[in-house]
């Protein structure tokens, strides 16, 4: 069986909040996505959505796991092999001490956060991840807004198909 993961996380990836901070944007995340379900395929409207709130110790992937179709580089905007980067996330299990890396197209030293995924992809200390969301949207701009408001940090959001 397959997974839908829809993740909130801050736009610095080494940023992370203070617990009261991280529970509040939960909370409200845990809201927006209650607010939101609805039925479609195999989608029960009236389930809660499950939610999992993490605080890593270094820089942890954050990707959009089967939706991911092509990264790109951001100095010579070549394709870079989705295996080149499945090989920097094996090496870094427990996350990224640095996100420093040289590219294979045209080395290139660059970050990983400063790629270009087609599907967002990201790095974070901090994320709120729910799970087979009901919701069949992304978060909007304003919830977003209010995500960001509770958490005291700009925030980006991640759709993983696993």
């Amino acid at each position: 069986m397959s997974d839908d993961v829809l993740s909130v996380i801050p736009t610095d990836p080494h940023w992370q909040p203070g617990r009261e901070a991280g529970e509040r944007a939960a909370a409200l995340v845990t809201r927006l996505s209650s607010d939101h379900q609805a039925p479609a395929d195999g989608l029960d409207a009236d389930a809660d959505p499950e939610i999992d709130v993490d605080w890593y110790a270094a820089p942890t992937v954050v990707d959009c796991g089967g939706n991911l179709e092509r990264i790109g580089c951001p100095h010579c905007g070549a394709s870079i092999d989705r295996e080149w980067y499945a090989d920097q996330v094996e090496q870094h299990p427990d996350g990224f001490p640095t996100l420093a890396v040289t590219v294979p197209c045209c080395a290139a030293a660059t970050s990983l956060d400063a790629l270009d995924y087609d599907w967002p992809c990201g790095f974070a200390r901090f994320e709120i991840a729910v799970w087979n969301p009901g919701r069949l949207i992304w978060f909007g701009d304003d919830e977003l807004s209010a995500v960001a408001e509770a958490l005291g940090h700009p925030v980006r959001q991640i759709r993983a198909h696993i």
